[in-house]
């Protein structure tokens, strides 16, 4: 199995020895850059180049600037999909975003760990797991969401929040770890 294949299968791989893997993650963060010098008002130009970055997009979405990932191709957005500004993801496994999307600035969202046993972690290994964002969800400004966690459908993720366990469909969550205040 290739580290590649590791990453994908959410096992313990080593990113930064691998050529293919680090030629990839340069190729991304190179469109990334090129994407957060475009001017903010050439919105298609932005929206070719988003293209050329993510895996799989709909029509109508808006990433605001600065934007960074590090493969990209495994992010995918669902149609009217919103962020704001200093967007990351961390797309070192499959990052899927329903239909309605709205984000707030400066959120993260890291599909990226590490071994807690720290002579695994010393060695470079680290996995990935998915992320994925169902249809009509708002999450709030300074939200980080962690590795494997899903949201469900029509779910808002109050600011500040740090998700790290799953969050079920119509739920209002906050808190760090964040916790379902609300069913709606």
């Amino acid at each position: 199995m290739t580290e590649k294949e590791k990453m994908l299968a959410g096992e313990l791989y080593d990113g930064a020895a691998n050529e293919e893997l680090k030629e990839e993650l340069y190729q991304a963060k190179d469109l990334c850059y090129k994407y957060n010098q475009i001017k903010p008002s050439k919105i298609e130009e932005r929206k070719q180049c988003m293209k050329k970055i993510l895996g799989k997009t709909k029509e109508n979405f808006i990433i605001e600037q600065p934007f960074m990932c590090d493969y990209g191709y495994n992010i995918e957005i669902g149609e009217n999909f919103y962020a704001n500004h200093n967007l990351i993801i961390l797309d070192g496994n499959k990052v899927v975003f329903g239909d309605n999307v709205f984000i707030a600035p400066n959120c993260s969202f890291y599909t990226a760990g590490h071994p807690l046993d720290f002579a695994t972690r010393n060695q470079g290994l680290e996995y990935a797991k998915p992320i994925k964002v169902g249809d009509n969800v708002w999450i709030g400004g300074n939200v980080v969401i962690l590795p494997g966690v899903k949201i469900g459908k029509n779910c808002v993720i109050g600011a500040g929040s740090v998700v790290n366990k799953d969050i079920p469909d119509n739920s209002v969550a906050v808190g760090n770890p964040c916790k379902v205040i609300k069913t709606i």
